[in-house]
């Protein structure tokens, strides 16, 4: 029997999942989702998918049913005999959950590796999860994708003269520290205190920024507050620019109002998460062409490290 790929998708990104399929040179499958009076759902697959390749497109962003539909989705396709069920999470949520912080509290994110496990998913597709050890939740394969090979090729092209890579939190050091070995440039950090959780206490800034290029880089962009906080920072320290570069944009509550009025020149962002609105100074860019490459060479057995930058 010959073997076939089938991508389907959910509700949260279907834009995506459509750029996805076109690259690879399918169309997306067909799913119907029925609808009780009481909220409950259930997808369906309105085609077979006996014995195919099943890649299942959905990021996990909140509300909490874009997961549920995601699972019920790998759990139809498994009672519906694929051959293999591929979990593509552009965006993983729950990812910020990855370990104990403070007594009495989940590990979400090995909470949502277990869900889709249990689901039937035989492999896990992601980009740039908020902590690398998260694939090691996993029993089955991850294929972990790097936002790097879609901002590095942006970045070069703006040939900005003075080029420095800053991270928003210590956490962020060592990526900010990869980019600028990439594009060699130089690397300043900030270190902030939290009062609570998305809200900032203080912020220093550790290097010299007067005079220079600066680019922000992180894996995600929520509030906005650490991102606009720091651009505030490096501008005041004198900095030439300030732009930043983050994988996933949530974007939630204050956000757009503190981007938009913030001295950022533009926030460079990927369509793992669709935005709720258009603003002057974001620019997405599409990660579908490399999704869609990964997925053939998962398909054809082949490496994908060629993808990977850093």
């Amino acid at each position: 029997m010959e073997r076939t790929v089938k991508i389907f998708t959910g509700r949260a990104t279907r834009v995506l999942a459509e750029r996805i399929a076109d690259a690879y040179g399918n169309s997306l499958g067909k799913v119907g989702i029925t609808e009780f009076s009481d909220g409950e759902f259930q997808p369906s697959f309105d085609e077979t998918v006996r014995g195919a390749d099943v890649f299942l497109i959905q990021s996990t962003t909140p509300p909490s049913e874009n997961l549920m539909e995601l699972l019920l989705m790998i759990d139809a396709a498994k009672r519906a005999s694929a051959k293999n069920i591929v979990a593509v999470m552009p965006y993983f949520g729950w990812a910020r959950q990855d370990r104990k912080d403070k007594p009495r509290v989940p590990i979400g994110a090995k909470l949502a590796s277990n869900l889709l496990t249990a689901a039937g998913a035989t492999r896990i597709m992601t980009m740039d999860l908020h902590a690398d050890q998260i694939q090691g939740f996993f029993e089955v394969p991850v294929d972990h994708l790097y936002s790097s090979a879609i901002f590095v090729p942006y970045l070069k092209k703006l040939n900005l003269p003075n080029l420095t890579m800053a991270s928003p939190d210590m956490g962020g050091s060592k990526r900010a520290n990869a980019f600028a070995k990439e594009l060699q440039g130089e690397v300043v950090i900030c270190y902030k205190q939290r009062r609570a959780a998305n809200e900032i206490e203080k912020m220093f800034v550790i290097g010299d920024v007067e005079g220079k290029d600066i680019v922000l880089v992180d894996d995600m962009i929520d509030t906005a507050g650490t991102l606009t906080t720091a651009a505030e920072l490096m501008k005041d320290r004198g900095a030439a620019s300030v732009r930043a570069i983050c994988t996933h944009p949530i974007l939630s509550g204050k956000a757009y109002e503190r981007v938009e009025n913030s001295p950022l020149e533009e926030l460079i962002v990927t369509d793992t998460i669709p935005l709720r609105k258009d603003s002057p100074k974001i620019k997405v860019l599409s990660v579908a062409d490399l999704f869609a490459d990964v997925i053939n060479k998962v398909f054809n057995h082949e490496s994908i490290s060629s993808h990977f930058i850093f």
